[in-house]
């Protein structure tokens, strides 16, 4: 048996230890997913009197209870039905609808693209906002899902491994084990849906499905069939426990929602979390040493015992003769999960030298990255304006495909923060403020030099006179760490592989290019 007291000392234990490294990877999921909308609340919030802005440059998405109210508009043939939305108490349910639920959710871009469909059938933006539907359905199919099995595998690693690192919520892409864990969580989510219609079997459910998560996380081989049986029969007589365990955090969600998530950032979802983990080590070993049906599909030990100096290189010694992937390159490091021990071993392709995130990026490399996240930027918003609401739109002032405050922010984060970055939260709070007091000051010129409002965030909380608003920041705080970390030594590495002459011509094509497009826009303008 378990005792809520025993495991919620426990994980405050282990969220002191891990403090930074469990925010982190918390924010990570709550950015990423449609998991913990409340967590994102703070920074991305409408406000109340969106609706009624005048639209005079462009302006973020409608919210998701604008959405919602839209659709019932639509449906609806009652002529009173637009004055029953616009009443206190549907006033109270649109900011519940738009804490507990996030813009990215499958089902919110669906409800979007209904209502264009039922508008304008054949505009192009009814078609792009279908497509965005399929995308966002793929979306949470094979990558929401999957961070979700990754976050559950970190906190069932930085019980015993304090040093465990924030990028352990994308291990199964690194394995390349993708399919199997994605179909297992997509029936879940499926499955979960459809008992939600019944109410009381939804609750019963959710239950029963709740560590189905954090046993794809210690074994993702675990097929449909096995895991939800093993969810099963874990939370079998403890369901009601379950229930009063979520119950007993409730006063710490009431805070949270007072301070529009922020809470929940800092605290909150690390300590529910910590939690589930160490209610689920503790079902698990009691299911284990009782050998209960299916109990060897729960297939790693390392996550209870750490084993030591002596027991990890006989390990090793025995694992070399495996001639797998890891057995050049497997190493101890201190207080790190052993993955060469790991039931799931990647194919030998995926297994490459680490990149060189403190390498100093010579001229010619950072004038074709300038280039190259320029454009990545200009294809990740056109993208996202066009699938979200199916319209074209680009806060370039030029005509081609890029947006050169990415650029320039970009070169920015390489020079100043090559040292840095040992230190990551302290690159993304840097990099926050680097790219506020940018956009800030390209807003501020484009407005009062040419007239130009090139972006318009007056509609979200937090924003500092519709220029810049928190949402914007970290979004770009988050791409900014990616670039650094991830895409900066890739695109370098591929870039160093041409001759020298050729990285000169492009340099020079791309030089051409961008001045061009410069007088173009120039004498357009």
């Amino acid at each position: 048996m378990w005792k809520r007291s025993t495991l919620k000392k426990t994980a405050r234990k282990h969220v002191k230890a891990g403090y930074w490294r469990m925010i982190s990877v918390c924010f990570l999921i709550a950015t990423l997913t449609a998991s913990y909308p409340l967590a994102t609340t703070f920074f991305s919030q409408h406000t109340l009197t969106a609706q009624y802005q005048t639209k005079s440059a462009y302006m973020p998405e409608d919210s998701n209870s604008e959405v919602l109210n839209d659709t019932i508009e639509y449906i609806s043939d009652d002529a009173g039905t637009e004055e029953a939305l616009d009443s206190y108490s549907f006033r109270i349910a649109d900011i519940l609808i738009d804490l507990y639920t996030n813009a990215s959710s499958a089902v919110f871009s669906a409800l979007r693209a209904f209502n264009s469909l039922l508008l304008d059938p054949l505009s192009y933006s009814t078609l792009f906002l279908i497509i965005g539907v399929f995308l966002s359905f793929g979306y949470q199919f094979f990558i929401s899902n999957l961070l979700l099995v990754g976050e559950a595998r970190f906190f069932l690693e930085i019980r015993n491994y304090p040093q465990t690192r924030i990028n352990k919520i994308f291990y199964l892409y690194k394995l390349r084990f993708i399919f199997k864990p994605a179909w297992v969580m997509f029936c879940r989510s499926l499955f979960q849906l459809l008992w939600n219609f019944t109410i009381i079997g939804g609750i019963i459910k959710h239950y029963e499905y709740s560590m189905i998560p954090f046993i794809l996380s210690e074994n993702p081989a675990v097929g449909r069939k096995n895991a939800f049986y093993l969810s099963k029969q874990l939370t079998h007589q403890h369901k009601w426990k379950l229930f009063l365990l979520d119950l007993s955090f409730l006063g710490w969600k009431c805070l949270s929602i007072l301070t529009l998530g922020f809470l929940d950032i800092l605290f909150v979802n690390p300590y529910v979390i910590g939690t589930k983990a160490e209610l689920y080590m503790t079902l698990r070993r009691n299911y284990v040493l009782l050998r209960s049906p299916c109990y060897e599909k729960l297939n790693d030990p390392a996550l209870e015992h750490v084993l030591s100096e002596d027991e990890l290189l006989i390990s090793k010694a025995l694992y070399d003769d495996s001639q797998g992937p890891y057995t050049k390159i497997a190493y101890f490091a201190p207080a790190q999960y052993p993955a060469f021990l790991y039931s799931i071993q990647p194919p030998e392709y995926a297994v490459k030298a680490p990149l060189k995130i403190q390498q100093k990026y010579s001229f010619m490399s950072l004038y074709f990255l300038f280039f190259a996240f320029s454009v990545f930027g200009w294809l990740l918003e056109v993208g996202i304006s066009l699938l979200r609401d199916g319209t074209f739109t680009s806060r370039s002032l030029l005509t081609g495909p890029w947006i050169p405050l990415y650029g320039l922010c970009g070169i920015c984060i390489l020079i100043v923060m090559r040292k840095l970055s040992a230190k990551p939260v302290f690159v993304f709070l840097l990099i926050m403020g680097m790219y506020s007091l940018l956009e800030y000051a390209v807003n501020w010129i484009t407005e009062f030099g040419l007239h130009i409002r090139l972006w318009n965030y007056s509609s979200y909380l937090l924003n500092i006179n519709g220029r810049i608003y928190m949402g914007g920041t970290v979004a770009f705080a988050l791409l900014g760490c990616a670039f650094f970390y991830s895409l900066a030594p890739r695109w370098n590495r591929l870039f160093l592989k041409l001759t020298r002459k050729k990285r000169i011509w492009l340099c020079i094509l791309l030089t051409v290019l961008f001045a061009a497009d410069i007088l173009f826009s120039i004498f357009t303008f």
